[in-house]
Order: C-alpha cells, then sequence, then structure tokens
C-alpha cells in the first residue's frame, strides 16, 4: 500500500495509510460528453445569480433604508454587519446546495486556485468561469430590473476604490481577502484531513461562508470586498459606469493572486508537496 510520507515532529519522516485522489487531467475533452459536467456548469449559474440577487440587493436596500437625503436614518438598514452576514450567509447556503454537484466554487477565485491544485480540469475551470460570470450578470439584472431606481441611484452594488486608499491597498485588501477564503477552502474540503479528523465532523460550507463574512467585516470599508471577480464583474456589467469600471482590474488581479498563493501554501506547504516529491526521490533506487 503506498504511504503519504509526512514531516514527523521531530524531523523524521513518519507514514500513514492514506491514498491522495489523483490529479485532474489538464485536458479532459471526455467531459464535454457527460451530462453531469452540464449539470454542474447550470448549477454554478444559478448559485451565482441567486448568490448576486440576493446580496446586491441587500447592498442596495442597505444604502436606500440608510440615506438621510432621501428620508433614510443614517442608523437605518442592516449595516455593515447585515451586508457581511448576508454574503457569508448566501455562500453558506449555496455551497451546500450545490457542492455534491458542482463542488460548490460560486468564485472564479476559487476555481483558479481549484485548477492550479489540479483539483479541476482546465475545460471545466474554464466553463466554471463563464457559468459564473454569466450567474452574475444574470442576478445582478434581475435586481436593477426589481429596483432600477434605487439600483441607479445607490451604485447597483458596484465594487470600487473607497476614498482615502490607494490602488495598492486596494490590491493588498484583494490579495489576502482571497487568500483567507480560499485557503479556508482547501482546509474545509481537504479529503486527508477528513480521513484523520474523522471523529470531528466537519461541514464545509460553514467555514467557507464564515470566512466570506469575516473578509467583508474587513474590507467593505476599503472596496466594499470583492474576493470574487464574477460578483464585481456582474455589478460592473449591469450598472456599466466610469467609477465601476475604474479600477476594475483589482477585481481580478487580486483575487487570483491570492487563490494562487493559497493553493501553494496548503498543498506544497501544509500537505507537504515539496517534502513528498523529494522523499519519493530518495527513494527511488534508480535515481543517482
Amino acid at each position: 500500500m503506498a504511504k503519504d510520507i509526512e514531516v514527523a515532529e521531530h524531523g523524521s519522516f513518519s507514514s500513514k495509510d492514506y491514498h491522495d485522489p489523483p490529479p485532474a487531467p489538464l485536458f479532459d475533452a471526455k467531459e464535454l460528453t457527460q451530462w453531469s459536467f452540464y449539470r454542474a456548469l447550470i448549477a454554478e449559474f444559478i448559485a451565482t445569480l441567486l448568490f448576486l440577487y440576493i446580496t446586491v440587493l441587500t447592498v442596495i436596500g442597505y444604502k436606500s433604508q440608510s440615506d438621510v437625503k432621501g428620508g433614510g436614518d443614517v442608523c437605518g438598514g442592516v449595516g455593515i454587519l447585515g451586508v457581511a452576514w448576508s454574503f457569508g450567509g448566501m455562500i453558506f447556503v449555496l455551497v451546500y446546495c450545490t457542492a455534491g454537484i458542482s463542488g460548490g466554487h460560486i468564485n472564479p477565485a476559487v476555481t483558479f486556485g481549484l485548477l492550479l491544485a489540479r483539483k479541476v480540469s482546465l475545460i471545466r475551470a474554464i466553463f466554471y468561469i463563464v457559468a459564473q460570470c454569466l450567474g452574475a450578470i444574470s442576478g445582478v439584472g434581475l435586481v436593477k430590473a426589481f429596483q432600477k431606481a434605487h439600483f441607479n441611484r445607490y451604485g447597483g452594488g458596484a465594487n470600487g476604490l473607497n476614498d482615502g486608499y490607494s490602488t495598492g491597498v486596494g490590491l493588498g485588501a484583494e490579495i489576502v481577502g482571497t487568500f483567507v477564503l480560499v485557503y479556508t477552502v482547501f482546509s474545509a474540503t481537504d479529503p486527508k484531513r477528513n480521513a484523520r479528523d474523522s471523529h470531528v465532523p466537519v461541514l464545509a460550507p460553514l467555514p467557507i461562508g464564515f470566512a466570506v463574512f469575516m473578509v467583508h467585516l474587513a474590507t467593505i470599508p476599503v472596496t466594499g470586498t470583492g474576493i470574487n471577480p464574477a460578483r464585481s464583474f456582474g455589478a460592473a456589467v449591469i450598472y456599466n459606469n466610469d467609477k465601476a469600471w475604474h479600477d476594475h482590474w483589482i477585481f481580478w488581479v487580486g483575487p487570483f493572486i491570492g487563490a494562487a498563493i493559497a493553493a501553494f501554501y496548503h498543498q506544497f506547504i501544509l500537505r507537504a508537496g515539496a517534502a513528498k516529491a523529494f522523499g519519493s526521490f530518495r527513494s527511488n533506487p534508480n535515481n543517482v
């Protein structure tokens, strides 16, 4: 039986009976002939649509209710805490609903991180990202259809740098925020952890939803919190204002960098990918 090589506390190598799932093929054209693949795309599309519909409505509703000039109360609405709960809560619900169908990505950055870790194929990753972006556009489109006056007046829920913050700060906030999210996704869905800590039940959508909630609390004042390129893209497309597009690149570059760092950290540092590769190299008698 193959053994999983780990670095023990005292620096020596120990082993556990565990088989890592094989890496996903980079190109798997066979997926395009399977109904399960298209079912997963539909799940990603609908989940992202619902995510944007609920969360952007919450953002616009909060701005409307707290707008003193519009007859609201400065302390009205759900507040930043409520907005953060909206994003975190919807991710919890939607990941729970779609995890067994599509993996519950609902975020191009998550898909990108899993691609780098060879958890999904390149074909699946590309189609997922397209489905997520189309779902986001559709979700925000529904918000505009139902709340057109408020949508235009309160910025359409679009992300952007807030006053007083530089581009570097905004980019850094998106990188760190997405790192927290994608790192949590890897940790919560790690099959090795599930095998090792089977006595500690982990409902994966729960920590993922809490990660989204906590990141929103920290970064709403900076960028409005993107950490999801589809969320930022959908709002920018439907609102289509110069301000929404001005710093839009931050909400793609930042999340993709954060996802890449999280994938590397989890796979090669925490999971000791480099150590396992080196250990296999040393144990191979054919190597000189």
